[in-house]
């Protein structure tokens, strides 16, 4: 299973290939770096994705990344945690689909 890190604070710039040009020369090495985006606008959302390579001690990464600069901005690093399912962001459906809107608080 691929160890996945989660990094905050990245600047809004910076690219896929820098962000793990970054890492590499740091000293580590990756499967993939990725920064995550806004799906409208296509402007970094501030936070990103390591997938570690193979071999790659997990702890030692964040340890060596946490608190490390990137264009001036100080990186938080942690271990990434799966999606959550339950958020009520995923739910945005309409609600109430049997309310007459039409007869607010009368009674017949």
């Amino acid at each position: 299973m691929a160890q996945k890190l989660f990094v905050g604070n990245l600047p809004h710039g910076v690219t896929d290939s820098e962000f793990s040009e970054f890492v590499a020369n740091a000293g580590f090495q990756v499967a993939s770096a990725v920064v995550i985006r806004d799906k409208f606008t296509g402007q970094s959302r501030g936070f990103g994705f390591i997938e570690l390579a193979e071999g790659e001690d997990m702890n030692r990464v964040i340890a060596g990344l946490n608190g490390q600069t990137l264009a001036g901005r100080p990186l938080t690093v942690n271990e990434a945690r799966p999606q959550r399912t339950d958020s009520p962001r995923s739910n945005r459906g309409g609600g109430g689909g049997d309310r007459d809107h039409g007869n607010r608080g009368r009674r017949f």
